[in-house]
């Protein structure tokens, strides 16, 4: 029978070895997304490179005319660029006040039976397909507002802003949520010694203490918006004109790349190469935007701790 004397430094022993492996491989998984993240960087850039050899980058970022299959062919991105912004900006606009709002209602002001049932409601939003909401602007939502609007087009931007924007509702409302939820009850019950209703308390003191979280949910939900596919595929259209107008068909920088990679351009390695450069845009866009708000956390975090 062993002594207490010698189990207890094989017990440490053993915790010692379990925390080098656990220690290990948190090392390897930091590492291996690392090495992701440069291996697409890599990835994008060395498969852009014969259309940026090729073709100006003044004139790529500056041109007004994308029109890679005519002649004389034309490589300006600014009206795929103006078309994602147009349709991020209205997604946006639907997305923020909406989710913002049902954030501070569900931690705030709804009882617990009712935040229980209607915040897995709203996060069923997110687990729609977007092809679904595809199908939603372009057969409901756009002959609805061609009631209001009748030089609405059959495909539009506004349409598909719209619905991306109740797409993205769910990441908005829930992110913000979780944040404002998880504000210390003394920073509430401070707020209420001082006198403030319950609405002062919100405003003045809890969302000003989670603004970090909900600027990283903000990100997010910018980030989804610039990013996804399939609704401006389908509502949006998929021409691009210069400036962008939100009631007619525009081409964002996602649609550009599924018009290549589907086939509606000739197959040869420049025209694939451009769709590396619009990949390329896309990455540098997100990274930019990511490390914008992590400062932006950051200076609130700084400000409000």
């Amino acid at each position: 029978m062993a002594t207490p004397s010698r189990s207890l430094p094989r017990a440490a022993r053993g915790r010692s070895r379990r925390e080098r492996l656990a220690t290990w491989g948190l090392t390897l998984a930091g590492l291996l997304a690392v090495a992701i993240t440069l291996t697409i960087i890599a990835l994008f850039v060395h498969g852009s490179l014969p259309f940026l050899r090729t073709v100006p980058l003044g004139e790529f970022l500056g041109g007004t005319r994308w029109a890679p299959i005519h002649e004389p062919a034309g490589y300006g991105i600014l009206p795929l660029i103006g078309a994602t912004l147009v349709t991020t900006g209205i997604a946006l606009g639907v997305a923020v006040p909406l989710g913002l709002l049902a954030a501070v209602f569900l931690s705030a002001y709804a009882p617990s039976p009712v935040r229980r049932v209607l915040k897995p409601a709203l996060e069923l939003l997110a687990g729609v397909p977007t092809v679904v909401y595809g199908f939603f602007a372009l057969r409901f939502v756009t002959p609805l507002l061609q009631g209001f609007i009748p030089s609405l087009g059959f495909w539009n931007g506004l349409s598909a802003g719209l619905v991306m924007g109740v797409m993205i509702i769910p990441y908005m409302a829930s992110l913000s949520e979780d944040v404002l939820y998880a504000v210390p009850r003394s920073l509430w019950e401070g707020a209420y010694a001082l006198g403030a209703t319950r609405f002062e308390a919100v405003t003045r003191v809890v969302i000003p203490a989670a603004l970090s979280g909900i600027g990283a949910a903000f990100i997010l939900a910018l980030t989804r918006a610039v990013g996804e596919t399939m609704i401006v595929a389908l509502a949006a259209g998929r021409t691009p004109t210069w400036p962008p107008d939100p009631r007619q068909p525009l081409l964002t920088l996602t649609t550009a790349i599924v018009n290549i990679a589907t086939g509606d351009h000739e197959a040869t390695a420049f025209i694939w190469s451009a769709v590396f450069a619009i990949g390329l845009l896309l990455f540098l866009t997100t990274l930019v935007l990511n490390t914008v708000s992590y400062l932006v956390i950051q200076r609130f975090r700084e400000k409000y701790a």
